[in-house]
């Protein structure tokens, strides 16, 4: 710092700084407003088909390494989540040939793992859901805003009351 400087060095560079982090701040915000996986998108509209209740995805990038997303939604009884279960493996297989990793719980059904790799879709029968609270666990993953066609009803978790299907 000069003799003569009017603001210490720290003040010159934070200053300096503020251009480069209103850039990264818009690009994290860019990020965060990016489209779904192709994929995952099609799984959320099979699920919103068989009038699942309360779509959320969770972004696991930041705080996780085995796989991108989790994809939680709920049935109200056993029936119900296996056909969420069938729609979503038939629907991804149809559109995009591909077939999940592994597939875990059908039999009971309360609690219904898809395994693709990039996202794990998991489709929880209500009871089953609120015990487990995955987004309770996995808290420090950042959820991520759906598009209105797949955020109806009670997108904010496994409380009940309404589906993934906008009203007409």
């Amino acid at each position: 710092m000069g003799q003569n400087s009017p603001m210490p060095e720290s003040s010159k560079n934070i200053e300096k700084d503020e251009p480069k982090r209103a850039a990264e701040g818009a690009a994290g915000a860019e990020a965060a407003a990016e489209p779904l996986d192709e994929r995952l998108a099609v799984a959320l509209h099979a699920a919103a088909d068989k009038k699942a209740l309360g779509a959320v995805v969770l972004d696991l990038r930041e705080v996780a390494s085995f796989t991108d997303y989790f994809a939680i939604v709920s049935g109200t009884n056993v029936r119900q989540v296996q056909a969420i279960a069938d729609e979503v493996v038939e629907q991804v297989r149809k559109r995009h040939g591909s077939k999940p990793a592994r597939i875990e719980g059908y039999n009971s059904a309360e609690w219904v793992l898809l395994d693709y790799g990039d996202f794990i879709f998991h489709v929880f029968e209500e009871k089953s859901r609120r015990f487990y609270d995955l987004e309770r666990l996995w808290r420090d993953a950042m959820r991520v805003p759906l598009p209105p066609e797949l955020s109806g009803g009670d997108a904010g978790g496994a409380s009940g009351g309404g589906s993934l299907r906008n009203s007409q």
